[in-house]
């Protein structure tokens, strides 16, 4: 990424809602890399959680495709 911005001659202005919902997603973004930093932080504090505290991967895999399978429904 660049540190300056090109000149506007070279941008095309966003409509507001368009330019609303970039910041609505770059919103999300940070917030989501703020979760992991906290996560990632708090194992380099204090180590990794004991095995029984864990949710096994597999157990997240099956709850998201299950997720993402509804949402496909929803759509179609």
């Amino acid at each position: 990424m660049r540190d300056q911005p090109s000149s506007a001659t070279t941008r095309q202005p966003l409509e507001p809602a368009a330019a609303d919902a970039v910041r609505a997603y770059a919103a999300k973004t940070r917030e989501n890399a703020d979760r992991l930093a906290a996560v990632l932080e708090d194992i380099a504090a204090n180590g990794l959680p004991a095995v029984e505290e864990c949710t096994p991967w597999e157990d997240l895999r099956d709850t998201r495709l299950a997720h993402l399978a509804a949402q496909r429904r929803a759509v179609a």
